[in-house]
């Protein structure tokens, strides 16, 4: 019975070490929409990432960007119109972003 158990922690470890894609495997998309009284928000999706990771960059492109926005669904939606600057900056993070 220790064999088996050795062959299982192996895996998980196999597994484990495999984790979420990379950020530069990840393929993002980026659009807008518009919200109450024609406000747009942009909205990042195609995230593999725990919301943490998530979160923290939100908050990276946030404050690059001097505006606010929130995490929702595995999206990140940022206030107003950021679809020249999103692309650079998560390029910059290590994200493939499609436009």
């Amino acid at each position: 019975m220790a064999d088996n158990d050795d062959e299982l922690d192996d895996l998980l470890d196999e597994l484990d070490s495999q984790g979420d894609l990379e950020t530069s495997q990840q393929m993002l998309s980026i659009r807008t929409e518009s919200r109450r009284y024609d406000k747009p928000v942009t909205i990042i999706e195609g995230f593999d990432l725990t919301k943490s990771e998530i979160e923290s960059t939100a908050s990276d492109l946030k404050s690059s960007l001097g505006t606010g926005g929130t995490v929702d669904d595995g999206r990140i939606e940022l206030q107003g119109d950021h679809r020249d600057r999103v692309p650079e900056l998560l390029r910059d993070r290590g994200f493939d972003v499609r436009e």
